[in-house]
């Protein structure tokens, strides 16, 4: 259990009502009960909060008092209310195991703490750091190093020379370092280009469920600290990611790109090869980026453009084909006009 003002005082919140209101448990605003914690941070919700049963509502600074509802107020109430369910609900302690299944090589450095889980397979000349997670069925390749803390889900595949840096989660069915999509043109034939280069994933980062991340044809697929990917990403190879940038759901980058830091790619939008996306950037979903976006850039729409011109031009589009009969009955009327013009004496 814990009472309002002792939550108050571990996310630094101000109180509103109870401050010995108790929870015992954490809720989603609309499912939570009388014994439960839960946040409100959207202006839609604080018309409703007199609605949830939630015993204790975490919410911004600017949200409104109700009187009979003990609230938190807070800088930041959903990074609170998830400091509170990791105090609620702590992981269990990684225990140091390695199944008998699991097919280690030989020279294979493993650090202390560390958990390999059934039909795990490591290839030569790896190391793997201490108290790292490495579950079912995962693949590992040669020569790959894995950095203390991390965890390896199930089903990933680690190519040759992937190396993940401290604290980084890898999702399931995730494939990292695969060959990329590199052919040359002989004849009617495509003559398969040998790639040797490898991945470099930072520490702190997350790579979403079925994300599948290229090995640099000859250099590196660099994937800076922090960086988070949500799930069904594809990253060609030789893309440079910088640090912090967000990537929504099944977002595709094509080879050789530079993505600065800070960026956010929203969902579906695709990126060309080659290209440079600057610091802070953000694209918006769905867009089709076919040149470079200066730093700090919004961009939305296929072709990419500002975000701006992109709502103007987006409102405009339902309306092209009453607009365009419009247009030629206008167009009509003009050449009647000209017509009837030319035969006046």
């Amino acid at each position: 259990m814990l009472t309002a003002d002792q939550i108050a005082a571990m996310v630094n919140a101000r109180i509103h009502g109870d401050p010995g209101t108790a929870i015992s448990g954490v809720s989603s605003f609309d499912d939570a009960g009388p014994n439960d914690l839960t946040f409100a941070v959207e202006p839609s919700f604080f018309s409703r909060l007199d609605e949830t049963k939630a015993g204790i509502i975490l919410v911004p600074n600017q949200a409104p008092a109700v009187s009979g509802i003990t609230l938190l107020y807070s800088d930041n109430p959903k990074l609170a209310f998830f400091k509170i369910v990791e105090h609620l609900m702590p992981a269990a302690p990684l225990k140091e195991f390695i199944h008998p299944s699991a097919v280690i090589s030989n020279d294979v450095i493993i650090g202390d703490g560390t958990r390999i889980e059934a039909h795990v397979s490591i290839g030569q000349g790896c190391t793997i750091g201490s108290h790292v997670h490495i579950m079912a069925n995962s693949v590992i390749g040669k020569q790959c190093r894995i950095n203390d803390s991390c965890r390896i889900c199930p089903n990933v595949t680690l190519a040759d020379k992937t190396h993940i840096g401290r604290q980084a989660i890898i999702h399931p069915n995730c494939v990292i370092g695969s060959d990329g999509f590199g052919f040359v043109q002989d004849g009617h034939a495509h003559a398969k280009l040998v790639h040797t280069g490898y991945v470099h994933i930072g520490d702190f980062c997350e790579i979403g469920a079925c994300t599948t991340i290229d090995r640099g044809t000859l250099g590196i697929t660099r994937i800076g600290n922090g960086v988070k990917t949500d799930n069904q990403v594809h990253i060609a190879h030789n893309v440079k990611i910088g640090d912090n940038t967000l990537v929504v759901a099944q977002v595709g980058i094509a080879g050789s790109t530079t993505i600065g830091r800070d960026v956010i790619i929203a969902g579906k939008a695709g990126i060309s090869g080659h290209l440079n996306i600057g610091d802070g950037a953000i694209v918006g979903p769905y867009a089709g980026v076919s040149s470079d976006v200066p730093a700090g850039d919004v961009v939305s729409g296929i072709p990419h453009m500002s975000h701006k011109l992109w709502m103007k031009a987006s409102r405009i589009i339902p309306r092209l084909p009453s607009l365009r009969t419009r247009l030629l009955s206008i167009e009509k009327r003009i050449k009647k006009l000209e017509s009837s013009s030319t035969e006046q004496p």
